[in-house]
Formats: structure tokens, C-alpha cells, sequence
């Protein structure tokens, strides 16, 4: 019995060691640190971000980083899940909350945008479609970017529920943009994805301002010299905007039914074990990157990816509103992700 006490306590004292050498490794060429990225937008977009995100990283800690972007928003939660004391993500409220919940993924920062720490849904509909409050969509065919995804998919199932309306067929695009691009060639009745308020002259938007402040019959839509889509002299930056090079026209051809209440915003999150220390010399060098030129063609920056202005330390509590929309939509994580 004596022998196998010792034997016990052998066996932990190595693991631990174990563990903390693999801690104080972390970040070296053997062990990189491993970051991941939802794909809510073209793969490619954030695979090109992420090599300038993680040069930008390792040039500022010293630290070496590795960039995943999993086929799902479900497959990131999972990976992250299975590397417990190395991995960070780039994640929407949604998946943090199911991450977290799932094996205590924690929550660093959120992004803020142009000034706000928060976002919105929006229900996007054919600009001569015949569908104009809330109850039209009953019956109606619907896309929706993933089903983890925060705006496109719980927040409007949420709403919807809460309102009695059941759509018709649903249809998982993708992603934000696949998920506009099936309204604008006609393939879905409506869409939800992100909205992210339009920069205005003068007054900024504000809550409850209508979500296109505009008047298609007088201001013109356009795409301007620096690549940026514009109604006049107001700037779009809801999820529309993302696929202005494809549908140069997606605002004369898809407007806003309307948008939800403000969600927070996507999360820099950290796998369990990720040490303490580290955590926050990874914040501290993206909040400093953030202020840089090239943080714009980085994958957090670039407005094609997730155009992020920079990053904000937040508290777990902030999303106590989101799980409570999965209470009383009565969703599992099942329901979201499925048997993934």
C-alpha cells in the first residue's frame, strides 16, 4: 500500500511538472500558441489577416503563434476545448457562452467598432420585396450565416420565437456574406446577419435611428475611390458592405426589415489553462496594434474580416443576457451546433 502511495505521488509530481514546463514553453517554436478564428467571413480574408495578425504578435512579444480557421463555428469551440492550456479565439457571445459553459473557456476582451462595444442583428430583405414588419416573414424562407452565430442565427431565432412567427425553410449559408448574397440573387425571402451602425456627417447615429438613414430616391449608392460603400455622404458598415465587390448594387437590391436589440460584441477568449500572465501581454500588444496602419490588414482590422477598431477588457458577466436568450429559446448546445 506504502509502495503504491508512492508510486501515486511520483506519478502527479511528474504531471505537474509536466504541466509546468509545458506552461513555461508556450509560445516557443515547438509550442505555439494556437489561435483561432470563426469563419463568419471568406476563409481566405482571415487566413491572410491572421499571418499579419500573428507576425505583429510575435514581433511585439517574442512569442510564436499558429492560425487555424476551423470549417464552423462549432469545430473552433471544439478545438479550443481540446487544447485547454494553449489556444485563444477570436469568437462571437454566442459561442463564448457555449465555450465557456462546455470546458470554462474565459473571456479576455470584446471588440469595439467605430466606437461601440456592442452590435446588432438585422433582417435583410429584397428592396422591392413586399415583406415590411416583423410578422411578414411567417412562412418565409430563410438563411442564416451558422447556427453558432450570435446575429445571424440566436438573437433573430430569439425574436422570432418570442413573436410566434415561424419562418418557412431555413437555409445555412455559410457565413454573413453567403447569407446576404441569398437575398440578392433571390434564392431566400429574407436573411439576418450583422449591422454595425452607418458613419454619418455631423449627428452620429444613435439608438433607435432608423437603420438606413437615407433616401435611395435622392442620395446615391456607391463604392468610392478608397473601396468603401457609401449612400451619399453616409457610410455603410452592416454585413452588407462586405460584399460590395461581388453586388456592387447590393443596396439599391437589399434593405434592412430591422434590427435587433444591441448584443455584445465578439470576444478575444482564452482556452482554461492559458496562463495569466500571458493573457494579458497578448491584450496589451493587440490594444497597442490597434493604433497601428496595419492593423486595418490585419484579420481582426480589415472591414472585410471583422473590423474591429480595437479591443476592450471585459468581464464574464456581460453575457449573462446572451444565456438567457438560450433559456428562453430553450436551445442546447446541441440545438446550435449539433452533433458536430
Amino acid at each position: 500500500m506504502r509502495k503504491l502511495l508512492v508510486l501515486t505521488a511520483v506519478i502527479s509530481l511528474l504531471m505537474l511538472s509536466t504541466s509546468m514546463a509545458s506552461a513555461q514553453d508556450l509560445g516557443s517554436e515547438e509550442n505555439p500558441i494556437q489561435v483561432y478564428f470563426v469563419p463568419s467571413v471568406e476563409a481566405q480574408t482571415l487566413i491572410e489577416g491572421g499571418e499579419v495578425l500573428r507576425e505583429a504578435l510575435t514581433e511585439a512579444t517574442g512569442l510564436s503563434f499558429e492560425v487555424f480557421v476551423p470549417t464552423s463555428y462549432a469545430a473552433t469551440i471544439e478545438a479550443m476545448c481540446a487544447s485547454p492550456e494553449n489556444s485563444m479565439g477570436f469568437i462571437p457571445a454566442a459561442g463564448y457562452v457555449i465555450g465557456n459553459n462546455r470546458c470554462g473557456i474565459e473571456v479576455e476582451a470584446a471588440a469595439v467598432r467605430f466606437g461601440w462595444p456592442v452590435y446588432w442583428a438585422q433582417y435583410l430583405v429584397a428592396r422591392d420585396s413586399d415583406i415590411y414588419t416583423l410578422g411578414d416573414l411567417e412562412g418565409k424562407t430563410w438563411a442564416y450565416p451558422d447556427p453558432g452565430s450570435t446575429s445571424g442565427f440566436i438573437v433573430p431565432s430569439v425574436e422570432l420565437g418570442a413573436a410566434g412567427i415561424e419562418p418557412g425553410e431555413r437555409v445555412e449559408a455559410g457565413g454573413h456574406n453567403q447569407a446576404v448574397l441569398a437575398v440578392y440573387n433571390g434564392e431566400v425571402d429574407f436573411a439576418t446577419s450583422f449591422f454595425s451602425p452607418p458613419l454619418m456627417p455631423g449627428a452620429a447615429w444613435d439608438f433607435g435611428d432608423l437603420p438606413e438613414p437615407y433616401d435611395l430616391t435622392i442620395d446615391e449608392a456607391y463604392i468610392n475611390d478608397e473601396d468603401n460603400l457609401y449612400v451619399g455622404d453616409i457610410r455603410i458598415l452592416d454585413s452588407r458592405a462586405s460584399v460590395r465587390e461581388t453586388a456592387p448594387d447590393i443596396i439599391d437590391q437589399v434593405r434592412i426589415l430591422r434590427i435587433s436589440e444591441p448584443i455584445p460584441n465578439d470576444t478575444m477568449s482564452f482556452s482554461p489553462d492559458f496562463p495569466a500572465d500571458l493573457r494579458l501581454e497578448i491584450l496589451d500588444a493587440l490594444i497597442a496594434f490597434s493604433d497601428t496602419e496595419a492593423w486595418a490588414d490585419s484579420a481582426l482590422g480589415n472591414e472585410d474580416g471583422y473590423s474591429w477598431t480595437t479591443l476592450q477588457p471585459v468581464q464574464d458577466d456581460l453575457f449573462n443576457s446572451v444565456r438567457l436568450q438560450f433559456q428562453i429559446l430553450g436551445l442546447t448546445e446541441t440545438d446550435v451546433f449539433g452533433d458536430e
